[in-house]
């Protein structure tokens, strides 16, 4: 082992291990829970006066919104998982890919439900109208990830022995995900600061929602289409299969469409990160079937 693998290595180990993984898991749940009462608590204090907090955000106004601020570190969470399983699985890592996204839209119907106006004109009325696309596509997606899992296990169970060209491919993977680990917590960290210098303490009004929901996450997925990329050039490496190569490219398309829903909102957003999801589900199927064809022939 030379040098530089002794300490990716050591780096992993540190960062990405399992025992890491479990007190990373403890301590993001402890704060989303401390998180949530101390939102809850702001909205009751600004309910009755306790305390002046002059806005306009729905976050801070219904006691429902207060499950968006533990959501948000559960998605911490998530992320840190997507890392954790990229040297693991690649189908795995796709599916946090997914799995993430459709948590933001969770997330997001947890806002929508404080703000709902019960009236006899719900599809007149642009704010009920979305929460019922988003309620749907969350829905859809849940199965469409359900399915993207299955096959992804398929093709596990397929796999023989590990080659020495695959372990390669594996450690690869590795240093991408050491690398990852500080990159993403700059970004977060980053992302934080240039938020928060944008809110005025003589401003009676917080960044639209829009710009709250997608924040650090738009810049998050713009990193994973680089990621993707290199996974797919470093995968040229240990394969020159066309079903593989075309999976591999699929799976960064499927990634760039969810970072354009990013850039639009309403009904196009939703329909966006449906498709991509579909696309994902679709080209792993049919690499399945090249994969089954192989193994009958």
């Amino acid at each position: 082992m030379t040098k530089k693998d002794k300490i990716v290595s050591f780096l992993f180990d540190k960062l990405l291990s399992e025992s890491t993984r479990e007190k990373t898991e403890k301590i993001i749940l402890k704060v989303a829970i401390f998180s949530f009462f101390i939102h809850l608590a702001l909205i009751y204090f600004m309910k009755f006066d306790v305390i002046d907090l002059p806005s306009n955000s729905d976050l801070l106004k219904n006691p429902i919104s207060a499950v968006y601020t533990p959501f948000s570190f559960i998605l911490i969470y998530e992320v840190y998982l997507l890392i954790y399983y990229l040297p693991k699985s690649f189908t795995t890592y796709i599916t946090k890919q997914y799995q993430i996204i459709t948590l933001i839209i969770i997330r997001k119907l947890f806002k929508d439900l404080s703000a709902l106006e019960l009236t006899a004109d719900w599809f007149e009325i642009k704010g009920d109208l979305q929460f019922t696309y988003d309620l749907v596509a969350s829905l859809l997606l849940f199965y469409l990830i359900f399915l993207f899992q299955k096959q992804g296990k398929r093709k596990a169970t397929q796999d023989t022995k590990i080659k020495p060209i695959i372990e390669r491919f594996v450690e690869r993977k590795k240093l991408i995900a050491v690398i990852l680990v500080p990159l993403f917590f700059a970004i977060a960290l980053y992302t934080l600061i240039d938020w928060s210098t944008g809110i005025s303490v003589y401003s009676n009004t917080l960044p639209s929602f829009e710009s709250i929901n997608n924040l650090f996450f738009d810049q998050f997925f713009t990193v994973l289409i680089l990621v993707d990329v290199v996974l797919l050039l470093i995968s040229f490496f240990s394969t020159d299969q066309f079903h593989k190569i075309i999976r591999n490219s699929g799976f960064v398309i499927s990634t760039i469409l969810i970072r354009m829903s990013f850039g639009v909102s309403g009904l196009i957003s939703t329909i966006l990160i449906v498709v991509a999801v579909l696309f994902g589900l679709a080209i792993i199927v049919i690499h399945n079937k090249y994969e089954n064809d192989a193994l009958n022939n």
